[in-house]
């Protein structure tokens, strides 16, 4: 492989391309929405263009959202819609709440109106902490350092840490780890509490949190409200309560047979 590297030659080549074209497209991007002005605009991508001068790295953010939020929000909403299927008082928990923030058959008129679904959000956590997109995840030691139990770690050495089995340490999360429980994400008062990051990685933690967390955050949560508020989602193989996914082998986590569903709606038309 270094060899194919060096002299630019068989796949270390073709991912040269891939890369090249990559770029360009986000470069375009950058380009097009220059072009029709950005100032005045509240989109993400204008936004990030009216605070940061460096093109790489906002070629870098661009190339981010493309490419790096795509898997992983669809495996999170879909391990989302798995769990839902299983448990209809949380459809109804969420439903009910939507209702009394939004209004019964009105649509989400705004972003304070999101961030008091605090159900909703406790939902999205608590499914990703059984079944994270990203279920493992490695780290190299830039220099010699020293873990907090004491162990100690060589420039170059491979750290790797394993979320899905975090989520399931007893340790960590109680007795009643395994079960689906978004109540455990809330006070007292109803409102969402987060845990610590390094408790809970599913976006890492630290100097190198997912810049797009807040965008997948809110794209998991629009859709799973969208999908709750207009149609009843059943599996068209209904698991037994001891079952489980499979996942394909990836670095995203994959249903190996997808995720059939028999979708109604609650609202048909006259």
């Amino acid at each position: 492989m270094e060899d194919q590297r060096a002299l630019n030659l068989g796949s270390e080549k073709e991912l040269k391309r891939a890369i090249e074209r990559i770029n360009l497209l986000a470069k375009e991007v950058i380009r097009q929405r220059r072009k029709t002005g950005f100032l005045n605009s509240n989109d993400l991508l204008s936004r990030f263009m009216s605070i940061i001068k460096d093109e790489t790295y906002l070629r870098d953010i661009i190339i981010s959202f493309l490419l790096a939020g795509r898997d992983t929000v669809a495996s999170g909403l879909t391990s989302l819609f798995w769990l839902l299927s299983k448990h209809s008082n949380v459809v109804s928990a969420i439903a009910q709440e939507a209702d009394r923030i939004i209004g019964e058959n009105k649509e989400l008129t705004s972003f304070d109106q999101m961030k008091e679904l605090h159900y909703l959000q406790a939902t999205v956590y608590e499914s990703m902490r059984l079944y994270p997109p990203i279920q493992f995840d490695s780290k190299f030691c830039q220099n010699d350092d020293v873990l907090p139990d004491g162990s100690v770690l060589k420039k170059g050495t491979r750290v790797t840490y394993h979320p899905y089995a975090m989520g399931r340490i007893e340790e960590i999360w109680g007795e009643d780890c395994l079960e689906f429980k978004p109540e455990r994400w809330l006070k007292h008062d109803g409102v969402f509490s987060p845990e610590n990051p390094f408790k809970y990685p599913i976006f890492q933690a630290g100097f190198r949190v997912c810049l797009g967390k807040e965008m997948a955050l809110l794209e998991m949560k629009t859709v799973t409200l969208s999908l709750i508020r207009r149609f009843r989602i059943e599996l068209l193989t209904p698991p037994s309560p001891d079952q489980h996914p499979r996942f394909l082998p990836g670095l995203t986590a994959t249903f190996s047979d997808g995720l059939p569903v028999l979708v109604r709606n609650i609202h048909p038309q006259p």
